[in-house]
């Protein structure tokens, strides 16, 4: 069957028609699910999902499509550290998230301390602020906020500590030796030395508690023989918000998903350089046919130093870009409690933020 030469101009428009429609609907989805980077700056930082903005795209909130989208995959997880992904959220849980590791989740830290006798060379006020910031092994969550009022803790708000240490010579060191480890007796003066002095009847609330500080060998002060410190000190729970020595996470992070593609294929030196320009691991090279073809092999691994636009050559073949909603989150606990409980007592915080405001709506809607 022959079409005349009008139906033919007609199929033709509307092809066009239909492949810039998909075009521009493919532009749409970039944008609204890649952060794209550029030579001179970065695009779609901006969430702009929000209903009504893009037509024919229905992002109006729905539970059902937020729990199937939703998930968090752990990928690392040892003593201290905890790296995991969050995808399906926004940026600004996602940083809500982040600041409450840093800044919300409680602690117990050194609140008082009271010099007895300090004849080193390290000021009172330093030596308190030194044994301030020490992290101490005592989970949070078997003891109470102190009240403000209280002078005195009890056994239920405050952790005792002593440290008493004093200098000495060593009487059995050689005659010439000048190496003060074997002069001199306790002559630094380490974490391990600080000492769990019950409170009340804390012996019996804590038979089994390893209370003490995280790591032994954090370095305190240096002393000469006759100097010595003996000090007391009060622990109490606190958040990181009201001061740096609760923050119970050395490090909170995260970092979006990279994602990185060859727009043409790209072969034997250029491959090579292309390797070069990202972080290990992120390019690997194939040998196809005989040609060194360059493929992206693990895109996480990237730092994105953005090396591939220092070459003309290869700057128009890649494009370098994140996904928006894929969060990369890196924790790396104090040694206080694990990073897992670390996570788990964050949303636990977040989930009684989200209580209380729901709280407020219900009583301004009653009012």
């Amino acid at each position: 069957m022959r079409l005349r030469s009008e139906e033919l101009s007609c199929l033709c428009v509307t092809c066009q028609v239909c492949d810039r429609n998909m075009a521009a609907r493919g532009s749409v989805e970039e944008m609204r699910s890649r952060v794209i980077l550029g030579e001179f700056g970065v695009r779609n930082v901006h969430t702009t999902d929000f209903p009504g903005n893009y037509p024919g795209f229905d992002d109006a909130w729905d539970q059902a499509k937020f729990e199937k989208n939703f998930r968090v995959d752990v990928i690392h997880m040892d003593e201290n550290t905890l790296e995991f992904d969050m995808v399906g959220i926004d940026a600004a849980i996602a940083n809500a998230f982040r600041r409450i590791l840093l800044a919300e989740v409680p602690t117990m830290a050194v609140e008082k301390v009271f010099v007895y006798n300090n004849t080193s060379i390290v000021q009172d006020e330093i030596l308190a602020h030194r044994l301030g910031l020490i992290p101490i092994r005592a989970d949070p969550r078997l003891f109470e906020y102190k009240n403000q009022g209280d002078e005195e803790g009890t056994e239920i708000d405050t952790l005792q500590f002593q440290l008493k240490i004093k200098c000495s010579r060593n009487p059995h060191s050689a005659r010439e030796s000048s190496d003060p480890n074997e002069l001199y007796i306790n002559h630094k003066v380490y974490s391990k030395h600080i000492m769990w002095v019950p409170l009340g009847n804390q012996a019996d609330l804590f038979p089994d508690a390893d209370l003490r500080p995280v790591h032994e060998d954090i370095l305190i002060a240096q002393l000469r023989p006759g100097q010595e410190i003996d000090v007391l000190m009060h622990c109490v729970k606190g958040i990181g918000k009201d001061h740096a020595k609760f923050s119970p996470v050395a490090t909170a992070s995260y970092r979006l998903l990279p994602d990185i593609t060859l727009l043409q294929p790209i072969e034997g030196e250029a491959a090579e350089t292309l390797k070069k320009c990202f972080s290990p691991g992120v390019i690997e090279i194939q040998n196809i046919k005989g040609k060194k073809v360059a493929r992206v092999a693990n895109a996480r691994m990237d730092t994105f130093s953005r090396e591939i636009f220092r070459h003309d050559d290869l700057k128009n073949l890649v494009r370098l870009a994140r996904v928006r909603d894929h969060y990369i989150f890196s924790v790396e606990s104090t040694g206080v409690l694990p990073p897992d409980v670390l996570v788990s007592e964050a949303i636990k915080v977040l989930i009684g933020k989200c209580r209380r405001f729901l709280d407020e709506l219900d009583s301004n809607h009653m009012d």
